[in-house]
């Protein structure tokens, strides 16, 4: 499988807009490549360098097999019926951009694409994004990463 974005390239800064000092909302991503007996994919966002331990910034997560992409703006949880948002480490439900320590160094953003073996996770209503990866692994049939970075 192969994610992508069209608002950064693998490796590239991530534009503030994404962010927590921009409009910090989710951006574009795509994929190719899904086995075709997936029936359905995650996507999970984290900041592994964030001072105390991997922060999780989003899961999205019961995303019908038939999608390619989620659109620019779809972590908020509102207006996209056909897939689930976990609650993120900031205590909200959906997309919380890269938002690191001031003078903390350069953070790496992995976005991490999970195609999986059924339709739907067996999570409580508003799971933690960690409650959605560890349910999610049970199930991976192919995985896809983009690192995206930013630093304040």
């Amino acid at each position: 499988m192969l994610l992508t974005s069209t608002a950064f390239h693998d490796g590239a800064i991530i534009p503030r807009r994404f962010t927590c000092d921009g409009e910090n909302v989710s951006p574009p991503l795509q994929w190719t490549g899904a086995p075709v007996e997936s029936k359905s994919v995650v996507l999970l966002c984290d900041d592994p360098d964030a001072p105390a331990g991997t922060w999780r910034h989003w899961a999205v997560f019961d995303i019908p097999s038939y999608r390619a992409e989620l659109v620019e703006g779809a972590g908020r949880p509102e207006g996209f019926e056909d897939f689930r948002h976990a609650v993120n480490d900031f205590g909200n439900l959906g997309y919380g951009g890269p938002c690191p320590p001031r003078h903390h160094g350069l953070h790496h953003y992995h976005f991490r694409l999970l195609a999986l073996d059924r339709a739907e996770l067996s999570v409580r209503a508003h799971p933690s994004c960690k409650e959605v990866e560890q349910e999610a692994r049970k199930h991976v049939l192919a995985e896809a990463s983009l690192v995206g970075l930013y630093q304040r």
